[in-house]
């Protein structure tokens, strides 16, 4: 067996696990978000599989598309209302996400969410623009297929499409981060303490949102704090957190949810997980763009004063000039040497 050979069938073994991998996270993370549905036992306001989904095509490749129809198919198979109907939603949900990478690659995206173009690519293309696409088709497959009235198809629409966006937008970035993380030796014990009081505090705060008190607003200094202070690396998780918590406050309908219908509470959710993922994702980019711009001065001053201590020390030459210049000196040069005919 040629060398060429091996390495073709190495490949497509890859690709083979990463697509049952896809597959089975986007089974099993469908069952955790199906705890909290919301519209005939499949629409629910938190759909972790499209953050699942997007995140592995970023990091996989278009390759594992197969994974993500798979679990799909494997989700919605008991949930349809008929066979065709089953199809139509599992292929838009698989499609969601794929508009979402082709979105995202086209504006240059990079998955280490370092720069402020990416934060707002990933809340504006990634998920709000590109699950339009899974909540329509879903929707609206619901509704041909005579499981929704009329009245029903805006308020189920929009817990379609509130549930996949927030998966992109605290479930993808979490993702991103667990494919860098490095595990801290050199922290001191400070930092340890601030990270366990950051925890404490979102579970705190986690609990008051679900409570009969409307004190949601409570999540938005731990999100500026977890930004500042840990950039993506804490934001990202603190914004999955509260996010939760929001959504099992309006699936319990208590504190701010209480009292309203499923679309105010729609439109409330999602404006309130839009502004923290807004803020948290926002803060970090900009501390990370802060911070590399910080050492990059730092890396041209050193340089900088490197060479005027080699200058100082007398052991620096200019390297002599090149191109036009180059050849005019030696014009000049062989100019002045010329003896009169």
């Amino acid at each position: 067996m040629t060398v060429a050979r091996r390495e073709q069938l190495r490949r497509g073994d890859t690709a083979a696990l990463d697509i049952c991998v896809v597959a089975a996270l986007y089974y099993g993370s469908a069952k955790l978000g199906l705890l909290q549905q919301l519209v005939r036992d499949q629409v629910t306001p938190l759909w972790p599989p499209t953050g699942i989904a997007l995140a592995s095509l970023l990091l996989r490749g278009p390759r594992v598309w197969p994974g993500i129809a798979l679990g799909a198919l494997l989700v919605n198979a008991s949930l349809g209302p008929s066979v065709w109907a089953v199809l139509v939603i599992a292929s838009g949900n698989t499609l969601a996400p794929l508009c979402s990478y082709m979105l995202l690659r086209r504006t240059g995206f990079r998955i280490e969410l370092d720069r402020l173009r990416d934060a707002l690519a990933l809340i504006f293309l990634g998920a709000f623009t590109g699950m339009l696409v899974s909540a329509t088709t879903g929707s609206g497959t619901l509704a041909l297929a005579g499981v929704l009235s009329a009245d029903q198809f805006w308020p189920t629409w929009s817990v379609w499409w509130t549930g996949d966006a927030m998966g992109v937008l605290v479930v993808t970035p979490v993702l991103l981060v667990l494919r860098s993380a490095r595990w801290p030796k050199d922290a001191p014990l400070s930092r340890w303490v601030e990270g366990l009081l950051l925890l404490a505090a979102t579970y705190c705060v986690g609990v008051l949102e679900t409570g009969n008190t409307p004190l949601i607003f409570l999540g938005f200094p731990l999100l500026i704090w977890a930004a500042f202070r840990f950039q993506l690396a804490g934001a990202a998780p603190c914004a999955l957190a509260v996010s939760t918590f929001a959504v099992i406050a309006a699936a319990q309908g208590s504190g701010l949810f209480a009292g309203h219908d499923l679309l105010t509470n729609m439109i409330t959710l999602q404006a309130f997980n839009g502004s923290s993922s807004l803020t948290a994702l926002l803060v970090a980019a900009a501390v990370s763009e802060r911070n590399q711009t910080q050492k990059e001065v730092e890396r041209a001053c050193g340089h900088l004063a490197a060479m005027v201590a080699k200058i100082a020390a007398g052991g620096y030459h200019p390297a002599p000039p090149d191109g036009d210049g180059a050849k005019d000196e030696e014009q000049e040069h062989s100019g002045r040497t010329r003896r009169p005919a």
